[in-house]
């Protein structure tokens, strides 16, 4: 079943006899848990945790020194290192200010400002770390990519304020933000543009528009790849996006699309897809989690779905998620992660030497040229 499963992924597509992986990275510039005590805080709640509340954390220094080290560790046949596409989030939660505003209302800050914060707080762990994001990207080891404005859905953060919802004040009295329960079947929380009412789509225009311009003042060009925090997003808020010059997204190979009130479309996405509103799909052909237990070979996992993806002549789009790959509250997580990121870099060098590594936007563009 797994290999009927993994060969139906790469049945349609866009074709080319080229050997390209991309690796396209979720959750980058997100606050989830700041720290050890933090974790500590919102355990004595109760509050059952998942695997991200429990060890995904800002990336830190030492975070962003490994991957970059395990990048530069091989080249494609161009000489070229491995392209971290790093879906990012450019704001923040301003925790401060909220405080100050006694919680009455949502205030939020630019990535920036986070990192400048957080380097005061805790220099050991964050004193330099946007300097090495600089760094990753002069290097072309990381491209950061849209990935809303904030990773959480605002309407449900709202509404918990305005209750004064006890579990979110005791996050955002820790600097932290985890998935709260919602309420809403349609709605997780961690899912920026996720509704119950079709007509919530209108207010995504306006965050749309202001996230795409401070993605843009943070990491000093324009996105243009989207790929929604938590998916599950309508094609109503496309337009939306190309109006603001993104090209690319990434949709799952089937997407359940909600279309309000518990109402569900069920379409078929693949990669090289074109939408009504000119938009291309992208769809991750290749899974990589080497945190999570479901694979105890996640290496060797990826290697046969990327060596699927090649036989059907599909470029490998490899979904991951920064929980991987950070350290913060749990040192063993970036230790394990990284490290099956640098031997899959190796395995893949070594069985295709004329692999070619290139970030998820540069392939929307190779497809969109028609060549």
């Amino acid at each position: 079943m797994k290999f009927v499963k993994q060969n139906m992924k790469n049945i349609i597509g866009w074709k080319t006899n080229r050997k390209i992986v991309v690796f396209a990275i979720d959750d980058y510039g997100n606050v989830r848990i700041s720290s050890q005590k933090a974790l500590k805080a919102i355990k004595e709640t109760g509050v059952k945790l998942n695997l991200f509340d429990r060890v995904d954390a800002l990336e830190n220094r030492q975070d962003l020194e490994q991957t970059i080290e395990a990048a530069t560790s091989v080249t494609d046949k161009n000489g070229n290192y491995p392209v971290l596409t790093l879906f990012s989030v450019p704001c923040n939660i301003d925790f401060e200010k909220m405080a100050d505003d006694n919680f009455k209302n949502y205030h939020y800050e630019l990535l920036t400002q986070t990192f400048e914060k957080r380097s005061a707080e805790d220099p050991h762990s964050y004193e330099g770390v946007w300097d090495l994001w600089l760094e990753g990207m002069e290097k072309g080891v990381f491209v950061p990519q849209f990935h809303g404005r904030e990773h959480f859905n605002l309407k449900v953060f709202e509404e918990k304020l305005d209750r004064k919802d006890s579990l979110l004040l005791t996050c955002l009295k820790n600097s932290s933000n985890i998935s709260l329960p919602t309420g809403y079947s349609t709605i997780s929380y961690t899912a920026a543009f996720k509704f119950w009412h079709i007509e919530e789509n209108k207010r995504f225009k306006s965050i749309i528009e202001d996230g795409l311009n401070a993605f843009e003042e943070v990491f000093g060009f324009r996105s243009n790849h989207f790929a929604a925090p938590g998916f599950g997003e309508n094609r109503i808020i496309h337009p939306f996006l190309k109006d603001n010059g993104i090209k690319f997204i990434d949709n799952p190979l089937i997407n359940k699309e909600h279309q309000g009130k518990g109402k569900f479309k069920t379409i078929l996405n693949y990669t090289g897809k074109k939408s009504r509103s000119g938009i291309r799909y992208m769809v991750r052909n290749v899974i990589f989690e080497p945190i999570q237990n479901n694979h105890s070979d996640w290496v060797g996992y990826a290697m046969k779905q990327i060596d699927s993806a090649f036989s059907w002549k599909r470029p490998a789009i490899i979904s991951s998620h920064r929980v991987n790959f950070v350290g913060q509250v749990n040192p063993q997580t970036a230790k394990k992660g990284i490290a099956d990121l640098k031997e899959l870099f190796r395995r893949i060098k070594d069985k295709w030497p004329d692999v070619e590594f290139m970030s998820a936007d540069k392939l929307g563009e190779l497809i969109a040229s028609g060549k």
